[in-house]
């Protein structure tokens, strides 16, 4: 019985997009695709810049803020009939895009992405504060990917060290004042 509730509480914890259905697609994700009993067709891609994959048959396929699910539909519902009767497909992230950490850390720059991550964490992974960074003053620009409502402009918000961060997101740690 207490294991069960453990397991429960792991699950509500968990960021939004570890449910496949939330997370979006963005530039620079590695995805696979799997087609049942076409080799050919089954490949990894990792998204380019313009939010679009090069795929056999259909050119270049607009993927950028669609879930993997909505993906999945997406090819099966351009490969089916003309190309094959009744394709089974299947979409994967491999490897996420990155997040990025700027200002003062002592190794600022891009880092692997991986589910769970925290601002303090990804503070770390960069290697600590500075003496100069100020705690209180972090900021996080989301990537638009990741948003389902994707907004004009950049919108830089105000993080704390137990926020969750999303691939593709900017971290920026201020100086302090003292």
């Amino acid at each position: 019985m207490l294991r069960f509730f453990g397991l429960l509480l792991i699950a509500i914890s968990l960021p939004s997009f570890a449910n496949e259905n939330a997370y979006r697609l963005g530039a620079g994700d590695l995805i696979s695709i799997s087609v049942y009993d076409e080799p050919d067709l089954s490949l990894e891609l990792r998204i380019g810049l313009s939010g679009t994959i090069s795929y056999p048959l259909l050119g270049d396929v607009d993927v950028e803020g669609l879930s993997p699910k909505q993906l999945e539909l997406k090819l099966l519902e351009k490969l089916k009939g003309p190309y094959l009767v009744d394709p089974s497909v299947s979409v994967s992230i491999m490897e996420y895009r990155p997040f990025y950490v700027t200002g003062e850390v002592e190794k600022p720059g891009s880092y692997s992405f991986h589910p769970g991550l925290t601002v303090e964490r990804a503070i770390s992974i960069a290697g600590g504060l500075t003496e100069r960074a100020s705690k209180n003053r972090i900021y996080v620009v989301r990537d638009k990917a990741a948003d389902e409502v994707v907004t004009q402009s950049i919108q830089k918000e105000k993080a704390k060290l137990a926020d969750v961060v999303r691939p593709g997101d900017v971290i920026t740690i201020e100086q302090g004042f003292f």
